[in-house]
């Protein structure tokens, strides 16, 4: 009971991570980026690859990090001409190739076995204390992010994405880069989502083509609307009722002695419910963004 606590607490906390650095893009600056998995995919695989060139986990975090954000500049300059919806399935698009090369690569990926045995980063303190360890450095990882991506909403950055989202015509003619103002959006967010990628690599000892699953993305945007879109304290909330309809299922599967399908029905049955009830009574989020009014 209690590992299986902390591995939900830790789980919990990777997942934040990605979905914060979703709401970075799409909260704030309005991205409607559908291949937002990517990012941790890169992440988990930099991870992957470090330590299998005998890198250390350190380097390995850094090399995603870098990698994603190259990957969020790119697409931020590529898809600048194209309209907000196009815009979002180019982002899916993307995501997908990227995990078809992730596939097909196996010199460098390990093909679809991904790449497995990589060591979590305090094995040696031994039970229970590798896990608390772990997730404390989830914790604080997530404390520091949500806390950078607060004081970056509410500054003259933030400012200027709340304009490109919402007048952006009126931000262009008021002299804002909105091209630079997207590359930049998109860089910050891959960082903190390839973080957790990374973090996941680690924890869970292994990284396959799995992770860039387009239903990962989407759940991540589950986390995002539930908790509400733009508001760091909201997306928090939704990773965590996310979290809890998954940690539920299992137990109402030991309690009432149906199999694991049902399980899995009743987990996703659940997480739509909440969706559904947020859209139709608070579809602004249940801690909706606070904007400022001018007088």
């Amino acid at each position: 009971m209690f590992d299986f606590l902390v591995f939900s607490l830790t789980v919990a906390g990777i997942y934040a991570l990605m979905a914060l650095g979703l709401n970075l893009q799409a909260g704030y600056a309005g991205l409607m980026n559908f291949g937002h998995i990517a990012f941790a995919g890169l992440g988990a695989y930099a991870t992957g690859i470090a330590f299998t060139l005998g890198w250390a986990p350190l380097a390995g975090a850094a090399l995603g990090v870098l990698a994603a954000m190259a990957l969020g500049w790119c697409i931020g300059r590529i898809g600048n001409k194209l309209a907000s919806d196009y815009w979002g399935i180019a982002t899916l698009a993307i995501a997908e190739i990227l995990r078809t090369i992730a596939i097909n690569e196996d010199w460098l990926t390990g093909g679809s076995n991904g790449i497995s045995a990589i060591p979590s980063l305090f094995d040696g303190l031994g039970r229970p204390w590798s896990g608390l360890a772990f997730l404390g450095l989830v914790m604080l990882a997530v404390a520091v992010c949500a806390l950078l991506c607060r004081r970056l909403g509410d500054g003259r950055f933030g400012r200027a994405l709340r304009l490109m989202r919402e007048e952006p015509q009126l931000a262009a003619c008021m002299g804002y880069d909105l091209r630079s103002l997207k590359s930049r959006t998109l860089m910050a967010g891959a960082a903190i989502t390839a973080l957790g990628g990374s973090l996941y690599a680690h924890y869970m000892s292994f990284v396959s083509p799995d992770y860039m699953f387009p239903a990962e993305t989407f759940l991540l945007w589950t986390m995002v609307m539930i908790g509400g879109v733009g508001s760091t304290a909201g997306v928090l909330v939704g990773v965590a009722l996310v979290q809890a309809a998954n940690v539920l299922a299992p137990f109402a599967r030991e309690v009432l002695g149906f199999g694991s399908d049902v399980a899995g029905a009743l987990r996703l049955g659940l997480i739509g419910l909440i969706l559904l009830a947020c859209l139709l009574w608070r579809s602004e989020g249940l801690v909706p963004e606070k904007l400022r009014k001018m007088p």
